[in-house]
């Protein structure tokens, strides 16, 4: 971040935190663990502009190193950090983005360009197998935003100078064009009623990747889901009514033209108060922890059911 501080004469100094001193990229609610910072203006900002609009793909760009870093930045052991990295349920994707924009930038796809201890093999790595990190933007973006964001680090400087600029277009200018095109990998599409109304907040996923966090259409009832080449069970869902299922399959190399489109249509009419302007989204609490007390909560309560169970039929014989 660069600052300028008013006066005479003008100070400019550089640093990770804003004027209050705090660290932007730690900043975000945090899925995995409570993040008890003040929110800032800068970050409120950005969660307002994400809420205004549908984005599906993003990335930020940082220095200090060359490397293409992926979510999640922080985790649990449900996501693997037991294993040393902390994984989303669209792991083969954010692997297949950061490696899209790395192995086109000459210096970040060596691995090693930086020569400090850090080996990155192809030039990527998960964020929490690099180290871990609390209330980060890209995590924040995947979970909440419905938005694929991978960190670029993009300098071994951390703070380059101005005359580098020339040279950091020349290395990122394909990696950033091949990967903005990513926007058009998977399917996309909208959720219409019986009338051919959109239905807004709608929940639509691949079968085999939910997000703890379900991904929803937006206000005109569109949605896109980033995904490989391959074939799926697509799932769509109006909460309280009924699930549409649709085999799906996509072609290789859809991200050139655009992606595939996947429409739904359900038999009944959209309620007139049917929340049309924000799309439903879930509670900026640690997610994940929720999710593991719920699950001890219902292994518990399984637990004691087969216990009381064994012994009504062992009472019985």
């Amino acid at each position: 971040m660069c600052s300028i501080t008013q006066g005479s004469p003008y100070y400019i100094f550089f640093s990770r935190f804003n004027k209050n001193e705090y660290d932007l990229n730690r900043n975000f609610p945090d899925a995995f663990e409570n993040n008890s910072e003040a929110i800032q203006p800068e970050t409120q900002a950005v969660k307002n502009w994400l809420k205004s609009e549908t984005f599906i793909l993003s990335a930020n760009l940082h220095g200090g190193a060359l490397v293409a870093s992926y979510p999640f930045d922080n985790g649990v052991p449900e996501t693997g950090t037991k294993r040393g990295h902390s994984i989303t349920p669209d792991n083969d994707v954010f692997e297949y983005l950061a490696y899209t924009y790395s192995s086109r930038n000459p210096e970040m796809r060596t691995g090693n360009f930086c020569k400090n201890s850090v080996n990155f093999r192809n030039g990527i790595t998960n964020g929490y197998t690099w180290y871990p990190l609390k209330g980060g933007m890209q995590d924040y973006n995947y979970i909440w935003a419905q938005c694929f964001e991978i960190t670029l680090e993009v300098s071994c400087c951390k703070y380059p100078p101005a005359e580098n600029l020339p040279n950091f277009w020349n290395n990122n200018r394909d990696s950033l064009i091949s990967y903005m095109k990513q926007v058009h990998l998977g399917i996309k599409g909208q959720v219409f009623d019986v009338n051919k109304n959109p239905i807004p907040n709608a929940i639509v996923e691949s079968n085999d990747r939910n997000h703890i966090c379900p991904y929803r259409t937006n206000r005109f009832g569109e949605y896109y889901l980033l995904l490989l080449p391959g074939s799926y069970t697509i799932n769509a869902t109006v909460p309280g009514r009924t699930t549409i299922l649709k085999q799906v399959t996509i072609p290789e190399n859809m991200q050139n033209s655009s992606a595939l489109r996947v429409d739904f249509h359900f038999p009944f009419q959209v309620k007139s108060n049917y929340n049309v302007t924000t799309r439903v989204s879930c509670s900026e609490v640690p997610l994940y922890l929720y999710f593991r007390s719920h699950s001890d909560r219902l292994k518990s309560h399984f637990i004691f059911f087969f216990l009381l169970t064994f012994v009504s039929i062992f009472h019985i014989k």
